[in-house]
């Protein structure tokens, strides 16, 4: 993929009006009762695409494709090498048509450019690779004892759905469909309605490479409409979901009949703890790059800032100018580092928390309000707000905002950081800042959520287990762990 944006890509971004359909058996179809809905550009406003609204009978024809190509057709009895070599030929065209994903997804929900074409869109085609070779060379276990031999096969399951979020539309469809193809099941991916583009594209590049009906995509709402009926569709043996807890409280309830195997990844308010001996300048980056990049809609923010009180005061300063420097704008722009929120709708309930912050008596340290730049009026954006002095009980402190909202607290040592950190109905995630190498031990261990980053933010490998403690679901996935998901173990014992 060239490292720089096309200009005929961006020009395609800005200017086309665009029909998204579905991806049903390798076609681009409509809605089966022609039922639509119109999906806007977040930075002007304007209404760009037409996007398929499928309902119970579209959901119902991708789940027979789906369930056709795996029942009949050659990708579950496809070798390890023939997956990888297809799932790897995907991988390439996906970076191929870099310039034009890049551009569509930061058309579509506001992201930079800078970090679609430089971060999410590559990441998709690694996650792809990652999986098509892991797949290819994992070990499974045998087990000798006297007079017999077991050994473990790992096989695939059937139809996997999969329900995506819109804060990274592409790269996160992808965690899901690569290792659910990958061990050898056919998919159906319903993404988020307000980011339709990429996972279009993404069925469109994979009807050309993979067999007809492997990946398929339905596009909707959820409540009564396309996302309820995947989950409830009894032909759909797996689902893994990432959004907000309430909503995967409602699928656990709507798959519990037919027994689905879940993967949940659900919401946050991850604590960001900074010691007095952090390196306060990488503290004070990745503390940044942790609540503003993709304009804090990231389940994993570190939305929950508390620093030592030796270094709170200092701590805040430099935050406060670093965060008063980050260029907002278009984000087709390359120089733009803080795009528009997902949408206005979006926009108005973050702004409705820093209004509830206001009533709590929370001290507005920068941001809090619109840009001044009449070319940015029309867009949906917010600058990044910083908010001190709040009380631990105040919903912005206990809810998860998804959005530029960064509270901040100081403490007194470090049972103290523990305990507020881990006061929260969410465990997703959580970032430290120290230089005391038995701290970090030790204060990691004793945060109860799935992931813990020490002096760095946003770094997964995919080898490793990925998932949230508490009210950031269920589950994990990543290597073995995606394998234990996406495939039925079965012991076979022979009599020697």
């Amino acid at each position: 993929m060239e490292q720089t944006t096309t200009a005929a890509a961006v020009r395609d971004a800005q200017e086309a009006h665009v029909t998204f359909e579905h991806v049903i058996g390798g076609a681009s179809v409509a809605s089966a009762d022609g039922a639509v809905f119109e999906t806007a550009d977040p930075h002007t406003g304007a209404v760009y695409g037409t996007v398929a609204r499928g309902g119970e009978e579209d959901v119902a024809r991708a789940v027979a494709a789906a369930r056709s190509a795996f029942d009949d057709g050659p990708w579950p009895r496809l070798s390890t090498r023939e997956r990888r070599l297809l799932l790897n030929r995907l991988a390439d065209r996906i970076e191929q048509e870099g310039d034009a994903l890049a551009a569509a997804e930061s058309r579509d929900m506001g992201k930079p450019i800078s970090e679609s074409r430089g971060h999410d869109v590559p990441r998709a085609a690694y996650n792809f690779r990652f999986f098509a070779d892991f797949q290819d060379h994992a070990a499974s276990e045998s087990f000798p004892m006297s007079g017999f031999h077991s050994y473990a096969r790992h096989e695939p399951v059937g139809v996997a759905g999969a329900i995506s979020p819109w804060n990274f539309p592409l790269m996160l469809a992808s965690w899901k469909v690569a290792p659910a193809l990958a061990f050898g099941n056919t998919v159906v991916l319903k993404p988020a309605e307000q980011s339709p583009a990429t996972a279009t594209m993404l069925g469109r590049i994979a009807a050309e490479v993979l067999p007809e009906g492997v990946l398929n995509v339905v596009h909707g709402f959820g409540p009564g409409e396309a996302g309820e009926a995947l989950v409830r569709h009894p032909d759909v043996q797996l689902l893994t979901f990432t959004g907000e807890t309430t909503t995967g409280q409602a699928i656990m309830q709507t798959a519990a009949p037919t027994l689905k195997r879940l993967s949940l990844e659900l919401g946050g308010k991850s604590p960001n703890l900074v010691f007095a001996d952090a390196d306060l300048d990488a503290a004070v980056a990745g503390t940044i790059r942790g609540i503003f990049s993709n304009q804090g809609e990231v389940c994993l923010a570190g939305s929950r800032l508390l620093v030592e009180r030796a270094v709170y005061d200092e701590f805040l300063a430099r935050l406060v100018a670093a965060a008063e420097r980050l260029p907002i704008g278009p984000p087709l722009e390359e120089t733009t580092k803080v795009g528009p929120l997902v949408s206005h709708e979006h926009r108005e309930r973050v702004e409705g928390y820093v209004a509830i912050a206001a009533e709590d008596g929370g001290r507005v340290l920068t941001g809090g309000s619109r840009p001044d730049d009449p070319a940015l009026a029309a867009g949906a954006y917010l600058r990044p707000t910083v908010i001190a002095d709040l009380p631990r009980g105040s919903r912005c402190v206990r809810e998860e905002i998804f959005g530029p909202v960064l509270v901040v607290a100081p403490f007194d040592d470090e049972a103290e950081a523990i305990r507020v950190a881990n006061d929260t109905p969410y465990g997703l995630a959580a970032m430290l800042w120290t230089q005391d190498l038995r701290r970090a031990h030790r204060v990691g261990a004793a945060l109860d959520v799935g992931t813990v980053w020490v002096n760095c933010f946003f770094v997964r490998d995919l080898r490793a287990p990925f998932g949230g403690a508490k009210g950031s679901g269920m589950g994990r996935e990543g290597g073995y762990y995606s394998r234990e998901f996406f495939t039925e173990a079965k012991t076979i014992t022979m009599a020697l």
